[in-house]
């Protein structure tokens, strides 16, 4: 109840980008997870063909984030926002029609582009719009963010009983929905006109070292969620010797988020500096890890003989996918609030353009560092993959440590901001 009279607060562009990123996850997440299942088994596809199809889909999105965070600046982040949804609707309607290899390809190309438009501009609209109460807007951001991960996977297993063609067309029909309603309902923002080059506005974040330093000191926050789909499911099949207690993980990462995000934020935003709340937020999201490390390490690899034996063995999991989601809670928010202030208004899609683009490669190397722990692991390290995760975010929360220390983060201390409180 508290959540909802916090939302009717925010004008009505604010809350249309709430429910849009609702909708954006639960159409991705209805569809996304089952596609290789579907390219390889119904189509028949070779798994290297899968592959391929599925690299050019998450290319077209990580290579082109500064692309769409540029078009959000010159061209307006309710265009660029319209444009990506219709194109991601566009690409999911060709995987529910097309069984062509170059049909396929154009659908991932086509959704992986609109992801690069629509990401970075909707938070430039929402920081835009939410003023000095960014935190609260991204922390509720979160809040739909996670809800529609969860609906959507639930509907996509659903609609995959019938036929996964049906599930592109409603993963279609959602992303349809949500460009007329930001056709209809967001209101036009004026742009002003830049005195100064694309590739200049790149130079410029690209000089900009305090951002740079900001960026990187965060690269274990980008590498450790993406655990919620590879290590935590990787622990909790091996603890528990069931593939659907993986869905717990889930289940409980969304209820923390319902329950507790806007309260951290709210509580956080005046008690701690911006560093000192991210810091923290990192050193547990890496720590929560310790708890599937030291299990991995003791636990039998024997199956569980009974019920509530697995669901024993797979406490560690959820202390760490709770541990896990607490720390972005803390962080993440505080990460949104402060992207945009260190270009201002006129360079904030570029600046979260940048970011993306930066989280994009991070996740990947972090997923491919931590999969090679995994590989490493089968012989007689188990707990390898955790641990390693532990070392990422207390690595991660010094180095924001020092950059706070050193150079501050977000505006300069002459630039008055709430960002720095």
């Amino acid at each position: 109840m508290r959540t909802w009279k916090l939302i009717r607060t925010y004008p009505l562009a604010v809350q249309v980008l709430l429910v849009n990123q609702l909708g954006v996850n639960t159409g991705f997440y209805l569809l996304i997870p089952y596609l290789a299942g579907y390219l390889g088994h119904d189509l028949g596809l070779s798994a290297a063909l899968v592959g391929v199809i599925l690299g050019v889909r998450n290319l077209s999105q990580q290579g082109l984030f500064l692309l769409g965070g540029s078009a959000a600046d010159r061209l307006g982040a309710r265009g660029v926002i319209i444009a990506g949804c219709a194109l991601r609707a566009a690409g999911f309607g060709l995987f529910a029609f097309g069984t062509s290899l170059p049909v396929l390809l154009g659908a991932s190309v086509l959704s992986g582009l609109a992801g690069a438009l629509f990401n970075p501009a909707v938070r430039a609209y929402l920081a835009q719009e939410a003023g000095d109460r960014r935190a609260e807007a991204f922390s509720l951001f979160n809040v739909f963010a996670n809800t529609g991960m969860l609906l959507g996977p639930l509907l996509g297993s659903a609609l995959l009983l019938v036929d996964f063609r049906l599930s592109a067309v409603i993963a279609a029909v959602i992303f349809a929905l949500l460009t007329v309603a930001q056709v209809v309902v967001l209101p036009v923002r004026r742009v002003e006109r830049s005195q100064t080059s694309v590739l200049a506005d790149w130079r410029g974040v690209l000089a900009d070292r305090r951002f740079l330093a900001f960026t990187g000191a965060l690269t274990g926050m980008f590498a450790l969620q993406n655990q919620l789909y590879l290590v935590l499911p990787m622990h909790a099949e091996r603890f528990t010797g069931s593939p659907a207690s993986v869905s717990a993980i889930f289940l409980v990462s969304t209820a923390a988020s319902l329950l507790l995000q806007v309260r951290i934020t709210a509580r956080f935003s005046s008690r701690w500096s911006r560093g000192r709340s991210i810091a923290t937020g990192l050193a547990l999201m890496g720590g929560s890890f310790a708890a599937t490390s030291l299990a991995a390490a003791l636990m039998p690899g024997t199956p569980p003989a009974s019920a509530p034996e697995a669901l024993l063995r797979l406490a560690p999991v959820l202390v760490t996918a709770f541990g896990l989601s607490v720390g972005v809670m803390l962080a993440q928010p505080f990460v949104y609030e402060l992207i945009p202030s260190y270009g201002g208004a006129a360079l904030s899609g570029t600046y979260f353009g940048v970011f993306y683009l930066a989280s994009g490669l991070t996740a990947a190397a972090g997923n491919a560092l931590i999969g090679w722990a995994g590989d490493l692991a089968v012989p007689g390290l188990p707990w390898l993959p955790s641990a390693l995760c532990v070392l990422i975010g207390l690595a991660s929360a010094l180095a924001v440590v020092a950059v706070h220390r050193r150079s501050g983060i977000g505006p300069r201390p002459e630039e008055p901001s709430c960002a720095t409180s």
